[in-house]
């Protein structure tokens, strides 16, 4: 199927509604981000220690207990409910901008198996597991990344279309 719609030619009113919708988006995401980097330092020993505790750690500055089943499950099922959303809404987006087919495909589609290996990795690493702790950090990087790049692709692409496009 091919769409003959492209994210520069959509209307004014149209392109500020998906500015206004990535901003939005960015800011929550983005948050998140700080939040996740707050409870774990951004490492795979603080994953580790954010959901299975660190009681045994007696040099831990804040002490942590292991997250129960019901907070993990929680935990797993809110954020691949909400991130499938973010992430599927972000495609839409993604599949009407100007950029290489392939480059398009990755940014649509990498994000959904790093939801899976983050958060399923996240239960998996609380099941006792320990090295998928990188697992979850690997992917979780990546997820970052794609969204990073992708919400570059559509700023530019609404903001500043000259200089992809020659009108």
């Amino acid at each position: 199927m091919y769409l003959n719609i492209q994210l520069h030619k959509l209307p004014r009113e149209i392109k500020l509604l998906i500015l206004g919708f990535v901003t939005l988006l960015s800011i929550g995401f983005y948050g998140g981000i700080n939040f996740v980097h707050n409870t774990t330092n951004s490492n795979p020993k603080g994953i580790e220690s954010h959901y299975l505790g660190n009681e045994n750690d007696e040099e831990a500055v804040v002490m942590k207990f292991k997250k129960s089943k019901t907070e993990i499950l929680t935990i797993v099922h809110n954020h691949i409910l909400s991130m499938a959303m973010l992430f599927f809404l972000l495609a839409l987006i993604l599949s009407i901008t100007a950029i290489s087919k392939r480059l398009k495909y990755f940014l649509m589609f990498e994000p959904f198996i790093s939801i899976i290996l983050t958060f399923g990795g996240i239960y998996v690493l609380w099941s006792g597991v320990l090295w998928f702790k990188y697992v979850v950090a690997f992917s979780g990087v990546l997820m970052t990344l794609s969204f990073t790049l992708s919400i570059i692709i559509i700023f530019a692409q609404i903001l500043i279309p000259k200089i992809f496009f020659k009108s």
